[in-house]
Formats: C-alpha cells, structure tokens, sequence
C-alpha cells in the first residue's frame, strides 16, 4: 500500500499578514476580551524579534493567548503533526507552522527554526513541554532545550498563562469556563546571555520561571466554576484511589470524585479543591495526589515490578488523514515500550528501550474531527516517518500511569548513564 508521508524538508512560510489578521480577530482576540486577559512584560525592554519563545501549554486558549502577548506581531512555532492534520497543513503552514513529531530528535527541525529567525525575523514558539498539562502544574521539560537556546543565537523568552488551564482542562474539555485569564511575558537571558552562558545554565533558568499552578492560582484568587460537570473526567488523571490505593477504579461525574473499590467520595469545590465526603481528605490540592501517583510509579519502576500490557487499536498517521490498521498488542515494563501491530498490511513491531523515549503523548477521548471518529483514551508514538496512535481495549484509565512510567524509565536510564560515565 502507498502511502504519502509528510516531507518535513520542507521550509516553513513567513505567516501570511492577510490571513493571521483575519484569524487574531475574529477567532483570537473575542476570546481573550470574553477572558478578560492581561499581560505582565518583564525584562522585555530593548527586546524584539526574533527571540526564542517558550510557552506553557494548558489548553486550547494558548495560541490566542501567545498572539495577545506579542500583539501586533505574527510568529513562527512548532506544532505536531496531529494539530497539523486537525487544523488542515495548508492553514497552519499559512499561519507559520513547522511541523514536527512528537518526543523524536529531529535535527531538520532545528534547522528551520534557525531559518525562519534568519529570514523572517519573527518570534520563533516552541512548547517545551510538548503537550498540554494534566493537573494545572509543569510538565517535563527536556534538557534539549538550552542547547535549542545556544543554537538558535536569540535571546530567550517565557510566556506563562494562568487561568488558561481551569477554563478547560483536557481532561474535561467540552467548553470554556468563564475564567479570567493572565500572561506573563518576560525575557529569562538576552542575545548576549546566551552567548555567555553553558545550555545547562539556561536550562536552569528556564526551570526556575518555568512555573505554574493554575489550581493554586484558582484558590488564591477564589475564582469561583460552578460548572456542574466540573469533576468529569478528573478519574483520568486521578486513577487511583489515595485512601484504599486501588489502581483504574475510579469514576467522576457531576462535581463528584469516587472510588468503586472503598466506596470513598471527594466533591471538588467550585474554587478546585477537593473534599471528602466522610472523614479525612488527605489531598485536598489536586497536583498533590497527581505528584503522589507518579512517585507511586516510580517506586515500581526502581523495583523492576512496573509492567503494563494490553490489547490495542492501532491507527497511523503518517500526513493529514489517519488509516486505521486493526488491533495489535501494546507491552511497557522495565526493558522499555514496546507493541506489535500490522501496518499497511505488513506486520509491523517496536522496541524503545528506556533512553529513547523521554516521554509520551497521551489524549483523553480523542475524536478525529476529519474522520468523524472517537478513538478514546490513547496515546500516540512515532518514528520519523509515521505516528502510531495506540488506544488500550481491555483496560481502563491505564494511559495516565504509562505516561509517568516513561519518563521514570527515561529519568533512572539517563542517571545510570551518567553514572557510568563519570566511573
């Protein structure tokens, strides 16, 4: 079977001037002003474009809120192939999109990111987390990105949201909650810093302000969601119980949180904090008990218990339309991530010991918005060619738990390599 690739040698558009005004007003700036956004600028006097542009990623909001940040300016950014597809390519190259597949080293995407600050003289988006975050809080951020810093020759600048991650979580995703929302921009290293500075002080500097918690901002600030379905979908990313520590037991709906095995409830308040029903809540802040599962996690990763395995429905996407390619078989553990499918009619198979695969992207009920399909709960692995979307069949509320355990897996691999290295 032939089938077209997406040909990421390709160099990426100047953003049409036309087009992106048309987009910022009409599908950017009305929601913005319906957010009540603001924008705080620190250190960004004598700073203009080009500069590199990292942006916390919590919701669908963020693009707008990028272009209200650096308003009037257009910008280049990287985005995965699945926006690409979801968006249409000709719109998001026409919108300045380079694209890219998720957690794979691509050195040709380094590469245009260098061109289009060369030639186009925008600000060059990155996410560095790579996916949106689960719990309000930062996600992983690879260390590759002070060495993205140093090559790029720019100076580097954050852009943190808040509110942009309660107003519609991904976990619960069907409309925008009337939230107010904040940005802050401010410049972390100039040109000259950068020069100056090794990739691991940048990174260090990237971490340190690259920070939020959008639960704690909702609490301080009481800003009050009576959406009644406010805790659906909150089992997702809360698949085990902290009272009984049952494991995909647990079920949401209305403002409710429950485990099926102890009978324990929690209600989640309209300013986000959880409350038991009957006795003691033992985290009433959500990212405490999302922090308690991954070091559960780990715990079974360093022991060399952790293992995962199901049956899967595999789809590709190897450009702009996904090819279902039946079932196949999906295996995590110790030795890495690994699962067996047919792709294109032949017998397809891959093996990611734990170095190669730093983290994974996941997606909570997934639709297809060309294909009118819902693959459900899955996660999405890719080489340099295709993007395999993996969506487990037999078990519940397991695509969380594989996320944590690829990036301890990664994590302990990358400390025991150092640790030889410095034998």
């Amino acid at each position: 079977m032939k089938v077209a690739h997406y040909n990421f040698n390709v160099k990426p558009k100047k953003p049409n001037a036309a087009f992106m005004w048309i987009t910022k007003h009409f599908a950017g700036y009305p929601l913005l002003k319906k957010h009540k956004f603001e924008c705080e600028y620190v250190n960004m006097e004598g700073i203009k474009p080009p500069y590199f542009l990292l942006a916390n990623h919590a919701s669908e909001m963020d693009f707008r809120i990028l272009y209200g940040a650096i308003k009037p300016l257009n910008m280049n950014y990287v985005v995965a192939i699945d926006a690409m597809h979801d968006n249409t390519i000709t719109l998001m190259r026409l919108a300045g999109g380079i694209c890219k597949r998720k957690f794979i080293q691509d050195f040709q995407l380094i590469k245009h990111m260098k061109y289009c600050a060369e030639h186009y003289k925008n600000p060059i988006c990155i996410y560095p987390e790579a996916r949106y975050s689960f719990d309000g809080t930062q996600s992983y951020l690879t260390p590759a990105v002070g060495k993205m810093a140093k090559y790029l020759k720019l100076p580097v600048v954050l852009i943190m949201s808040y509110g942009n991650f309660i107003a519609n979580p991904q976990w619960n995703k069907d409309k925008f909650r009337p939230v107010p929302v904040k940005g802050k921009l401010v410049c972390i290293a100039t040109a000259d810093e950068v020069d100056e500075l090794s990739a691991d002080e940048l990174n260090r500097r990237i971490k340190e302000n690259f920070v939020y918690d959008d639960f704690r901002y909702q609490y301080d600030n009481k800003i009050k969601i009576d959406f009644k379905e406010r805790a659906r979908g909150l089992h997702r990313i809360l698949y085990q119980c902290c009272e009984c520590e049952t494991e995909h037991e647990m079920y949401s709906e209305g403002s409710t949180l429950e485990c099926k095995h102890c009978g324990k409830k929690w209600e989640m308040t309209e300013y986000g904090r959880l409350e038991a029903h009957d006795g003691e809540t033992r985290f009433a802040h959500i990212p405490d008990w999302f922090k308690w599962e991954r070091e559960n996690v780990r715990r079974e990763v360093e022991s060399g218990s952790y293992c995962i395995e199901d049956e899967i429905e595999v789809h590709t996407l190897p450009k702009n339309k996904f090819f279902a390619q039946g079932k196949g078989k999906f295996r995590q553990d110790v030795t890495g991530t690994h699962f067996w499918c047919n792709a294109y009619g032949k017998p397809f198979e891959m093996h990611l010991a734990p170095s190669q695969l730093e983290s994974v992207h996941i997606e909570f009920g997934y639709r297809d918005k060309k294909g009118k399909k819902t693959f459900g709960d899955c996660l999405d692995i890719s080489n340099n060619d295709d993007s395999f979307w993996l969506h487990p069949v037999n078990r519940r509320d397991v695509i969380m738990k594989i996320s944590f355990a690829t990036e301890e897996l990664y994590r302990i691999s990358r400390e025991k390599i150092r640790g030889e290295s410095n034998k």
